[in-house]
């Protein structure tokens, strides 16, 4: 008695692609052949077929299946690596859920990068964008760190600077980088990293300083941007003023 490919698929739970796949691959051997042509495949394929779809539910790659043993002689070592792998997948998978109950519920948002679901829906969209190229560029650390800088951040000058019109005049740029500079300057003293970030950065110091510079060009309108550079000469003047006043406060040596 044998079966044909198509009866084997069926009798295991599985398809006729996949049968032949498992043969491309080397995991299942090729039955004989009948007088009229046609494959016949006996017990043992099937017993082959349903062991390997045993370890397959069990969520084993395909490329792994002989070295966890599929005939008996399992692999303590690539069992135990795959459950590692299946524990990460399923905090990855509680935390994709977690988030989108979040969103479904109105708190978070979708495009932010891990971390900042639930200060998200706060931020506006150039600097959810902005933080989503972030991600690709700095360290988890730094990360984490823009993370607070922005649940830090509740004052009304980033929520003016985020609606600033781009043909906003002069005077109203100019008062709002002064009352911003401070809130940037007393950020960069207490976040170093971020006028030398080259310890914090996955990516070269090059690609990483033009993907930044061209992402603010990009996501701000002109308006923004010359707030943020004339707050910023602001903020490094302030901190060198702090600077010098430190050093002429301490005792001389």
């Amino acid at each position: 008695m044998g079966w044909s490919t198509r009866e084997i698929a069926d009798l295991a739970g599985t398809t006729v692609n996949t049968v032949r796949h498992y043969h491309r691959t080397g995991l299942l051997e090729q039955p004989d052949r009948m007088s009229n042509g046609y494959k016949q495949y006996q017990v043992g394929h099937l017993v082959r077929l349903l062991k390997i779809r045993r370890l397959r539910d069990l969520g084993v790659p395909l490329d792994q299946i002989d070295q966890v043993g599929v005939d008996g002689d399992s692999s303590t070592e690539a069992l135990r690596a795959i459950d590692s792998d299946l524990h990460a997948s399923i905090e990855r998978l509680q935390r994709a859920r977690a988030e989108i109950q979040a969103i479904l519920h109105g708190s978070s948002v979708t495009d932010v990068p891990p971390g900042f679901e639930s200060v998200g829906a706060g931020m506006s969209e150039a600097d959810r964008s902005l933080v989503l190229i972030y991600s690709q560029l700095y360290s988890e650390e730094a990360m984490r760190d823009l993370r607070d800088m922005v649940e830090a951040d509740t004052g009304e000058v980033s929520a003016e600077l985020d609606a600033l019109a781009p043909d906003a005049d002069e005077s109203v740029r100019q008062e709002l980088a002064e009352r911003y500079a401070p809130m940037l300057a007393k950020t960069l003293k207490d976040y170093p990293w971020l006028s030398d970030p080259k310890g914090q950065v996955t990516k070269s110091a090059a690609v990483t300083q033009d993907t930044v510079t061209e992402s603010i060009v990009e996501l701000y309108n002109p308006a923004q941007l010359d707030v943020i550079v004339r707050a910023s000469s602001i903020a490094h003047d302030l901190l060198r003023s702090s600077n010098l006043q430190l050093e002429d406060q301490e005792p001389p040596p």
